[in-house]
């Protein structure tokens, strides 16, 4: 099949939508595209919009996150990655530190974090050294 253009979007289910939701909008920068609601009125899910044109979609759930080791042998999604400029590297550090977000790991392309509910979140910039 030759008509798949990338990514639409990628979803991600959270206990606490509105603290995931601040990590990637006021942390990470990404715009807030869409908040939906369930009948009764509460929150259902909250769409990020993420650079280059595909979103993220935090999905509302009841269930309380499992926490696990940044490398498991489990199958299943790993991580997301976002693309970061080389010389933003540094400032980037910077902010992740003043929000009080942990470097779970780095190396010489990836840092390494976890949003707040675990999700494992990498900041790179490989190949450009």
């Amino acid at each position: 099949m030759k008509d798949v253009q990338g990514f639409h979007h990628v979803a991600i289910q959270a206990k606490d939508v509105e603290r995931v939701t601040a990590f990637y909008r006021d942390l990470l920068g990404f715009p807030e595209l869409k908040r939906h609601l369930r009948e009764d009125g509460t929150l259902r899910s909250v769409w990020v919009g993420v650079p280059g044109g595909a979103f993220l979609a935090i999905e509302a759930v009841e269930g309380t996150p499992e926490a696990v080791p940044f490398r498991h042998p489990a199958p299943g999604l790993l991580m997301l990655v976002f693309r970061i400029p080389r010389e933003a590297r540094g400032g980037v550090v910077e902010t992740l530190a003043r929000a009080g977000v942990a470097l779970e790991h780095e190396t010489r392309w990836t840092l390494y974090v976890r949003d707040p509910e675990g999700n494992r979140v990498g900041l790179s910039h490989h190949p450009d050294d």
